[in-house]
C-alpha cells in the first residue's frame, strides 16, 4: 500500500471516555505488535512485547536536588508580596508556589524520565505565569479603584479551591490534558473509518490529518506573541511554536501507544517513531519518506543538516530525554520573553554589559543605576521566571547562570543578581570567570550605593 503523505510536522528550534476497548496491531515490514487500547484507564496505554521499550538516556547531577530546592525557594521570594486582603489576591499568590511546586516535584530527578508529562509540566508552568500576570491585573485594577472613587468594587473571584480549578484560556489543566485524550481518540476513529491495519505508516498518516487537515494545527513562522509559547493556547488556537508543535505531537502518539523520541540536529528538533529497523523510516514511498512526513521541509532542505541523515547516523545520534525536551521549550521562552522586554532597547544583549569592562576607573563611572536600560518589567520578570525553571533543570549550566544573573541585574535586583553570578563564576570556565569577575565587584558595589541611597543619604558611596 503506498501511503500519502499530505501533511507533514515540521520541527525547528528557535516546538470525554467511552467503554469500548478495541484490539489493534501496529507493525512494521519485519514484525509486528498486538495492543490493546483500554478506554478505562484514564492514562491510556499499549500492551506490547517489553522487549521493544526504549532506554531513554537520563541527565544526572550529584548535586541537582539540593540546587533544585535552592532554586525553587529563591523564585517564590522572588515574586511581589501580595496582599491577602481578597481571596483573589491570596489564590494567585497561592498558585504561584503551588505551580512551582508541581512543576519542580514533574521534572524531579528522583522520578524515572518515563514517568514525566511533558504535557503537566508545560501546564504548570502556563498556570504559574497565567498566575502572575492575574496579580497584576487585579493590582492594576486596584489602583484603578483607588484613583477613581467612583468605580464600583471589583466582583468576587471565582471559587478556585485549588490550582487544578484555574482556567487557562477557559479551561482547567485537568481538561487541557483531557483535550489531549481527545484528539488520540480522534486518531483512532480515524482508522477505524478508513478500515485499514494499524501499520506505523497508517498511524502515524491518521495522526497527521487530525492534527493538521481536522484541527488545522500550524507552525507560527515568526513568534511575536508570547501565547504560542504556552501549551493550552496553542491548543486552544491550533498555532504556535514547533517545539509545542512536536510535544503535541509526542503526547497523542504516546497515548496511541506509540514511542516517538527526538534529538538536536543542528538547528532542528527532529522527532521520529522509535523502531528496531531504522532504514525503514527513509524508505520513499509517493514522495516522500516516512522521516519526513514526522519532520517535514528541513528533511529535504539541503541546507538543513538533517538532510544527511541515513539510518546508520541516526542510530548514532543521542535521544532527548523529557527533560532535555522541557528545557528546549524553556529556552525558547526564556528568548521570546527577553525579545519583548528589550524591544526599545534594539540590539540591547543579556551580556552587552561585560563586555564593555576594561577600564575600571572609567566604567565604575558608567555603572550606576540610572544607567540601567529600562525594560519591560512583565515580560522581563516573565523570563526570569523561565530561567528560574530551567535552572531547577540544568543547575550547573554556567552559561544559563550567566544569563541569569544579568535579567536580574537589568531587573534591578542587586544583590541577587551579584549570588548569581558569584555561583556561575565557580562553574564557568577560566577565561569566562575572569571577565564576569570585575563586574560582579562592581555590581556589588553598586548594590551598596543603592543600599546607601535607600538610608536616605545623598550622593555616591565612595570606597576609602
Amino acid at each position: 500500500m503506498s501511503p500519502s503523505y499530505s501533511l507533514p510536522l515540521s520541527v525547528t528550534c528557535t516546538a470525554a471516555k467511552s467503554g469500548a476497548t478495541m484490539p489493534i496491531s501496529i507493525c512494521d515490514h519485519h514484525h509486528s505488535i498486538s495492543i490493546r487500547y483500554d478506554h478505562h484507564d484514564q492514562t491510556h496505554f499499549w500492551n506490547h512485547d517489553k522487549n521493544n521499550k526504549s532506554k531513554p538516556k537520563t541527565m544526572m547531577t550529584n548535586s541537582a536536588s539540593i540546587m533544585m530546592t535552592t532554586s525553587a525557594s529563591s523564585a517564590s521570594s522572588a515574586y511581589p508580596q501580595l496582599t491577602k486582603d481578597s481571596s483573589r489576591h491570596h489564590f494567585y499568590q497561592e498558585a504561584l508556589k503551588t505551580a512551582r511546586h508541581k512543576f519542580t516535584q514533574e521534572i524531579s530527578f528522583q522520578s524515572k524520565d518515563k514517568d514525566i508529562s511533558l504535557a503537566k509540566a508545560l501546564l504548570y508552568v502556563a498556570a504559574e505565569d497565567e498566575a502572575f500576570m492575574g496579580y497584576n491585573r487585579e493590582m492594576d485594577s486596584r489602583s484603578l479603584m483607588n484613583e477613581r472613587k467612583n468605580v464600583s468594587a471589583l466582583p468576587d473571584a471565582q471559587d478556585w479551591n485549588h490550582l487544578d480549578q484555574m482556567p487557562l484560556a477557559g479551561k482547567s489543566i485537568p481538561e487541557w490534558l483531557t483535550v489531549l485524550d481527545t484528539i488520540a481518540k480522534e486518531v483512532e476513529a480515524e482508522l477505524v473509518y478508513r478500515d485499514i491495519g494499524c501499520h506505523l505508516v497508517q498511524v502515524l498518516e491518521a495522526v497527521n490529518v487530525v492534527l493538521f487537515e481536522l484541527r488545522g494545527f500550524k507552525r507560527s513562522p515568526v513568534l511575536v506573541d508570547s501565547k504560542y509559547s504556552y501549551l493550552h493556547s496553542v491548543l486552544s488556537t491550533g498555532c504556535g511554536s514547533a517545539i509545542l508543535l512536536s510535544i503535541i505531537y509526542i503526547e497523542v502518539c504516546r497515548r496511541l501507544g506509540l514511542n516517538i523520541v527526538g534529538s538536536r540536529v543542528g538547528e532542528d528538533f527532529l522527532i521520529w517513531p522509535q523502531t528496531g529497523y531504522p532504514e525503514e523510516l527513509f524508505k520513499v514511498t509517493a514522495g516522500h519518506s516516512l522521516f519526513a512526513v514526522v519532520n517535514g521541509r528541513c528533511v529535504e532542505d539541503p541546507r538543513s543538516m538533517a538532510s544527511d541523515l541515513n539510518g546508520n547516523s541516526l542510530l548514532g545520534l543521542e535521544i532527548a530525554t523529557k527533560r532535555d525536551i522541557i528545557g528546549i521549550a524553556l529556552a525558547n521562552m526564556i528568548r521570546l520573553h527577553w525579545k519583548r522586554a528589550s524591544r526599545s532597547n534594539h540590539g540591547l544583549m543579556l551580556t552587552s554589559p561585560l563586555r564593555h569592562v576594561y577600564n575600571a576607573d572609567e566604567n565604575l563611572k558608567k555603572m550606576s543605576n540610572s544607567n540601567v536600560p529600562l525594560l519591560r518589567p512583565r515580560d522581563l520578570r516573565l523570563a526570569i521566571m523561565a530561567s528560574e525553571r530551567l535552572l531547577i533543570l540544568q543547575p550547573h549550566n554556567w552559561a544559563l547562570r550567566r544569563d541569569h544573573g544579568m535579567m536580574l541585574y537589568y531587573n534591578r535586583e542587586y544583590g541577587k543578581a551579584v549570588q548569581e553570578l558569584s555561583i556561575c563564576m565557580a562553574f564557568a570556565p577560566e577565561e569566562e570567570a575572569e571577565v564576569l569577575e570585575p563586574f560582579v565587584e562592581k555590581l556589588h558595589l553598586l548594590r551598596l550605593e543603592s543600599s546607601w541611597k535607600s538610608l536616605g543619604h545623598a550622593g555616591q558611596l565612595t570606597v576609602p
